[in-house]
């Protein structure tokens, strides 16, 4: 599994884009692979052919973590079964370090063994079954498990079994005390326990040395949200899509206020990571920002002159057309030179405002998902430039061809419903932004316009809304209002052929 980005630790791979026994060349798409950051595909590293897929489609492994095996002949398959569980450090000696974790679960028992032998070698292989049985019922509380054991010694007599009772329960903490003795934990987990306020020590980590990975999170999440008991007994031990799975079926008519599926009438379709993912970010921002909406007409019949004159050439050299939405952007970039206030973000009990704009542009994913690349330094670009770039960032974000840099640091985003003829829209704030645009339906109709000599006539030109969702806590209507006029006004007012 690659690094993706600074701050991304693990990926799901989503679809494997050969199957093994194919042939694959370097740097030829292998597989796609989904973060909390973007999708995108992931190159071979090496030529050959693919002789074994060790992570399967669906699972969500740490970065470094092997998830194929491509070799010269294809006779390459690596020795261990699914997922070899310490091969993310070494590439080199794949085989090896899979017997590497069983040893270390092992030197425990190892010393209890030779007690055993000499004091009562019969009596050895009954605590082994006690703590098989132990485990699932003591899982949510390994300290009772390790309590209940005492007393018996005190009052009864047999202390052969008494003694062995707590070296197999004190086994499985042993275990797991290594997965919550370690707290690293990446932000977007830190995230999820913080919002979701889950203790750390209640998740059972799957990931690579006992680590918390987003799976886990969500798993424990699923699980209470379906009214099941507390994740930490629900999901100890299971595989990482068990908790997902199992609590899914089984308390269906759990959610409150949810019709139970039915049947042969009702089709349940999981949220995929991009959808789950965008729910959390936009729940998030709802409850962060105090959501306002100001919405102002433009009419856009200078821009629609323009398009109509030199659009033809632009398709001609540039191989795309030449739409609303780039004079849009460059109006909101000019029109946030003066009301800076609105390119900026939420801090500590402070406005932080950023004198470099970086405009996001939300992307439909073929109504998949939506996904929002930036346009680094916006103001420096013309109207040419700001289409291509945009043109340039839509095409291989629905290609997945993004990077999680592509996707970062924006400081203002616009969304582009107007395609489909929206008449008005109410975005969600792209978080840690302070404000979104929305560009509705362009449409014919007539309008009163005002003549050079102060007298006024009914035409017909293009008119759209232009929706501004704001956060209240960073600026006030007035000046929300008076950004989104002079957008309009830009459109209506600026020079763009000169841009063109």
């Amino acid at each position: 599994m690659p690094q993706l980005g600074e701050t991304v630790t693990e990926g799901t791979v989503t679809k494997w884009l050969k199957a093994v026994g194919e042939a694959v060349e370097r740097d030829e798409p292998l597989f796609e692979v989904s973060t909390d950051k973007v999708d995108s595909e992931v190159p071979s590293p090496a030529s050959g052919v693919l002789s074994q897929i060790v992570v399967p489609e669906g699972d969500t492994v740490d970065v470094g973590t092997v998830v194929a095996v491509v070799s010269d002949d294809g006779s390459g398959a690596a020795s261990t079964g699914t997922r070899p569980a310490a091969a993310p450090v070494q590439d080199s000696v794949a085989p090896s370090p899979a017997p590497s974790p069983p040893p270390a679960s092992a030197p425990g028992p190892a010393p209890s063994a030779p007690p055993a032998p000499p004091t009562a070698p019969a009596p050895a292989p009954p605590p082994e079954p006690q703590a098989a049985e132990s485990p699932p019922p003591a899982a949510p509380a390994p300290p009772a498990a390790s309590q209940t054991p005492q007393p018996v010694p005190a009052s009864a007599g047999p202390s052969a079994p008494a003694e062995p009772a707590p070296q197999p329960s004190a086994a499985p903490p042993a275990d797991g005390a290594a997965g919550r003795g370690n707290r690293i934990l990446s932000p977007v987990v830190r995230r999820l326990l913080d919002e979701n306020g889950i203790d750390p020590a209640d998740v059972p980590g799957t990931g690579l040395g006992g680590r918390i990975t987003r799976a886990d999170v969500l798993g424990v999440i699923d699980t209470r949200r379906a009214g099941g008991v507390p994740a930490a007994g629900a999901v100890r031990g299971a595989p990482r899509p068990a908790p997902a799975v199992a609590g899914a079926p089984a308390t269906a008519p759990a959610p409150a206020g949810a019709p139970a599926a039915r049947a042969g009438t009702d089709e349940v379709i999981p949220f995929t990571n991009i959808r789950r993912r965008t729910a959390e970010h936009m729940v998030r921002s709802k409850a962060t920002s105090a959501h306002t909406l100001v919405v102002v007409e433009a009419d856009y019949e200078r821009v629609e002159q323009v398009r109509r004159s030199m659009g033809p050439a632009f398709r001609e050299e540039e191989g795309f057309s030449l739409t609303y939405l780039p004079f849009v952007a460059r109006a909101t970039v000019e029109a946030l030179r003066e009301w800076p206030d609105l390119n900026a973000s939420v801090g500590d009990d402070a406005l932080i405002v950023h004198h470099q704009i970086n405009l996001g542009v939300a992307v439909d994913l073929d109504h998949r998902g939506l996904i929002v690349p930036v346009v680094p330094r916006a103001e420096e670009l013309t109207l040419r430039g700001i289409a291509r770039r945009i043109r340039e960032l839509a095409d291989r974000a629905r290609t997945k061809k993004l990077s999680a840099d592509d996707i970062a640091g924006g400081t203002f985003s616009i969304t582009n419903a107007g395609p489909y003829g929206t008449f008005l829209t109410s975005p969600i704030i792209n978080q840690p932004q302070i404000a979104i645009l929305s560009t509705d339906g362009v449409k014919r109709r007539p309008t009163v316009v005002t003549a050079e000599d102060g007298t006024e006539a009914i035409a017909i030109h293009s008119m759209g809304l232009l929706c501004l969702a704001w956060d209240h806590r960073a600026v006030d209507g007035a000046y929300a209002a008076a950004f989104v006029h002079r957008v309009a006004e830009l459109l209506d007012s600026h020079d763009w052929a000169a841009e063109l």
